[in-house]
């Protein structure tokens, strides 16, 4: 036994050792700080003075030195956010000799009146003189902090040299500046004036790591509170902030915002909310939010994509058939409910729909796209009632109880009823299944239809990518990917195929016009005035869903609230769905990835796809369109034309040979280019690329040069 315990007892000891000798270095530490704080208070000197009789002079303090904050940017690199220095201008007097302050005062005096215009030059002269005879340390020169530029040119006149300054001072402080500003205002976010911390928005979200670390300085305080710095031994130097790349693209900023300005001037709305949103991803590549503040006056003032939280309306009508459709597995297309006139009461409750004159017998999948609160509420009687928590499980299922957890501060709560809730009555099911007695953000909607998309993988939206120092990346975001679908296969497919019908063949026919297809849903919410529904006016307009719809890659959520078009009710179709359809066609445009590939008929001859130009902008146009790479330098001008088998060919040509080059294939602005400067008078027909000319390529011509193009 004793053999067992002896190697326990040493490993015992040796721990105890350990500790002791770790204690002991920690004791020595500890001590050797004191020291070290006591010899720098009491006996280091510094302008024949120890530090601590410098703190007792009540003109001496230790100051913060700000820490310039990081910037904040767009997908693309476009700088959303930055800090720009400005500075205080001021002069200590007393620190050139009296040689120097003779010979420059007169001069410098000058250069600040006629350059700033603010005092004469006898006042310069005067206060100057005033104060170093005084022996004043510092003297403001005007009232206003100057830029970067207006320093650069200060530093050039006498007394402000860089190299030889002579008692030239700048105080620096730094300004927030929003170089596309009011765009995207808060989204952004802004500063609290009191703090200089963030306030709102992303400059709020990720306050501390734009921040910075703040320095401190042993400084001088003068009369007037100006503050010199007194040595460097004790100070620490300000870190900048970390710069931050956000998800926003400024093209979709634009756009969303000008759509959704134009639609609350056109409805004399209250407020609206534009979301774009990357399906696969969650990246935020839009998110605008406005709110009337008098006659076509409009304020990025409240992020109501996140923090409104209100009744859906009829855009939750996509919850309850996904509920619907999972738990009972129907054929909507073969279930036939009969919504009569559009009018019935279901106890205290009377429920109508917008058509006049009802819909009568309809399927479930038309109940969505005609967006029928009767039909709704008949599915949801015959299929939920008797089993309310499976509905509400679902909804649970569906991520609609939790916030999205986007990166931003500010998103409000979810709030469904459960049967636990005071509120819950028997109607509750009916008003939920079509988006009343609850709270719900658009953000929180547009993830549930994002997720249909995204072939039923739910996806959290993200609104930062990336956290950086300069070109190291500090913080990395990645998207983030339910590894669960929120419903089966079949479920998925048939929802998807009525979501289209919404626009194909239900309440946003307008939609139906772009060349590509659109699948989402309308809503139509009355809005509460103490905790009753205001029927037929004070209508809340919305449009939820993403594009192109046989290969998603963008959602997108309009809200316009109060749509009261000269004094008449519009609903959702008149309304949020155009707004969608201006973003979305503008996207589309942009977004050359939205786009079919070419397809090019093997029967076509090479001469009727043909193209010319710069060799630097026909290898773009080959990059773009996954052509053959073309060979030449950029000065060469390049014919390229494909041939019936899909070959692309390229031809270089000299315009300097003939007078008269082959023209064909290149757009009118090139032809004019080359043409004009020979001394050739152009005239032209049509519009596009040039067909014809009417000079024969490699011809000389004599005399009045002109030449007709044809183009087409």
């Amino acid at each position: 036994m004793k053999r067992q315990e002896e190697p326990k007892t040493n490993e015992k000891q040796a721990l105890i050792n350990r500790a002791y000798l770790v204690a002991g270095s920690l004791v020595v530490l500890a001590l050797f700080v004191v020291i070290k704080l006591v010899r720098v208070q009491y006996y280091e000197v510094y302008k024949e003075k120890t530090w601590a009789q410098h703190a007792e002079q009540q003109d001496q303090k230790l100051d913060t030195v700000e820490a310039m904050r990081g910037n904040i940017y767009a997908s693309d690199g476009s700088l959303l956010a930055t800090s720009l220095p400005f500075y205080k201008v001021g002069i200590d007097p007393s620190v050139a000799d009296s040689a120097y302050f003779a010979d420059h005062l007169d001069q410098v005096a000058g250069y600040f009146a006629t350059q700033f215009g603010e005092y004469s030059k006898g006042y310069y002269l005067e206060r100057i003189r005033n104060a170093r005879a005084a022996k004043k340390r510092y003297v403001p020169l005007l009232s206003r902090a100057v830029n970067y530029l207006e320093r650069e040119k200060i530093e050039t006149w006498p007394f402000f040299q860089k190299k030889k300054s002579k008692g030239g001072k700048f105080d620096p402080e730094y300004r927030r500046y929003r170089p596309f500003s009011p765009m995207a205002d808060r989204t952004i976010g802004a500063l609290d004036p009191g703090t200089g911390h963030g306030r709102v928005g992303l400059e709020a979200s990720f306050d501390k790591q734009l921040a910075g670390t703040d320095g401190i300085s042993w400084v001088e305080v003068l009369p007037g509170g100006v503050k010199i710095p007194v040595g460097d031994e004790l100070n620490i130097r300000p870190e900048a902030g970390y710069d931050i790349h956000s998800t926003l693209d400024i093209n979709f900023q634009d756009v969303a915002e000008s759509a959704l300005k134009k639609a609350l001037e056109n409805y004399k709305a209250n407020f609206g909310c534009v979301v774009v949103m990357e399906v696969a991803t969650g990246k935020i590549k839009a998110m605008s939010n406005l709110t009337r503040k008098g006659p076509n006056e409009f304020s990025d003032d409240k992020n109501y994509a996140l923090t409104f939280g209100a009744d859906p309306g009829s855009t939750f009508k996509l919850a309850t058939m996904m509920a619907i459709l999972e738990e009972t597995g129907i054929n909507p297309d073969e279930i036939w409910v009969d919504t009569k006139n559009g009018r019935m009461n279901y106890g205290k409750v009377s429920i109508e729909d917008s058509h006049t004159g009802g819909f009568g017998k309809i399927t479930a999948s038309q109940v969505l796209e005609k967006s029928s609160n009767i039909g709704t509420h008949l599915l949801m009687q015959k299929y939920f009632y008797k089993k309310p928590d499976k509905y509400l499980e679902y909804l649970d299922k569906f991520r609609l109880k939790d916030r999205t957890g986007l990166a931003m501060q500010g998103e409000t709560a979810p709030l469904i009823r459960d049967r636990s809730s005071k509120l819950w009555s028997k109607s509750s099911l009916t008003y939920m299944s079509y988006g009343y007695e609850m709270r719900l953000a658009p953000i929180q909607i547009l993830a549930l239809y994002n997720a249909i998309a995204n072939n039923g993988y739910w996806v959290r939206p993200m609104i930062v990518e990336q956290v950086r120092s300069s070109a190291e990346v500090i913080d990395q975001f990645e998207p983030y990917v339910d590894s669960s679908p929120l419903c089966s296969e079949k479920t998925l497919r048939k929802i998807r195929s009525m979501l289209e019908g919404v626009v194909q063949r239900g309440t946003a026919p307008l939609l139906k016009e772009s060349p590509y297809l659109i699948a989402g849903k309308t809503g139509t919410a009355q809005k509460t005035v103490n905790g009753k529904y205001l029927k037929n006016r004070a209508l809340r307009t919305s449009f939820v869903g993403y594009f192109p719809a046989n290969r998603p890659k963008y959602s997108c959520f309009v809200l316009v609230d109060n749509s009261l078009g000269s004094g008449t009710e519009l609903y959702a179709s008149e309304v949020a769905a155009p707004v969608f359809k201006q973003v979305a066609d503008r996207i589309y445009a942009y977004d050359l990835s939205l786009h079919e590939p070419a397809k090019i008929k093997t029967s076509e001859t090479a001469a009727t796809v043909q193209f010319a130009g710069k060799a630097t902008d026909m290898q773009l146009l080959a990059e773009t369109l996954h052509l053959s790479p073309i060979t030449g330098t950029e000065d060469e001008w390049v014919h390229g034309s494909v041939g019936t088998k899909g070959k692309t060919r390229y031809k270089t040509q000299s315009i300097e040979k003939s007078d008269v080059p082959d023209l064909r294939g290149m757009p009118l602005r090139d032809a004019l280019f080359i043409m004009e400067n020979k001394g050739f008078r152009v005239t032209f027909k049509g519009k596009g690329k040039v067909v014809s000319q009417s000079l024969t390529p490699g011809s000389t011509v004599s005399g009045q040069k002109s030449i007709m193009l044809s183009l087409q």
